[in-house]
């Protein structure tokens, strides 16, 4: 007789039969895991839930978050991205990719759901800054039509290298 019964078959058939990410609106109960993940990702500014908190308080600040599900039916949130949308203009604040869970197409997931959601809202434009240096999310980019509008020497004062660049990028959403 196995040792698994019928509810342990289904339970496994459910989880294996789920979305393994889904992608959603950022909750409260989200804060201090996406504080978290901020933190491993900018170690030299990171901001807290209470930081989190109040920019999503904004009416004009977006918040989606990717939540990763597991065998026990939780959705973890593995990576965010929050943007600030004003007068057709929209700006990414931060995302962040928890490290564990980078190179599995989250960061392009987020961003391409944000720019949905920027359209759908009538964005018609959107900006943001990125180290000169971060490869990886200069190729995301590039690859979501962004362009390079300009640049900002000595920006960031913590990170890797301390003053780097930070490139100004835009996409038209119209």
């Amino acid at each position: 007789m196995s040792a698994w019964g019928t509810a342990d078959w289904l339970t496994a058939w459910n989880w294996w039969t789920m979305p393994v990410t889904v992608i959603g609106d950022v909750r409260t109960e989200d804060l201090e895991r996406l504080a978290a993940i901020h933190a491993a990702c900018f170690p030299g500014a990171p901001w807290g839930s209470a930081e989190l908190a109040g920019l999503l308080r904004q009416d004009t600040v977006i918040g989606l978050v990717v939540r990763r599900a597991n065998f026990f039916g939780t959705r973890t949130p593995v990576a965010f991205v929050l943007a600030r949308l004003v007068a057709g203009e929209a700006e990414i604040l931060t995302i962040a990719v928890d490290p564990v869970h980078r190179r599995r197409g989250f960061a392009r997931q987020l961003m391409e759901n944000l720019l949905r959601r920027l359209y759908h809202d009538r964005a018609e434009t959107l900006f943001l800054e990125v180290d000169a240096g971060n490869e990886a999310a200069l190729s995301l980019y590039r690859r979501l039509r962004f362009r390079r509008v300009g640049e900002r020497k000595g920006y960031y004062a913590h990170g890797t290298v301390p003053g780097a660049t930070a490139l100004v990028m835009r996409t038209d959403l119209r």
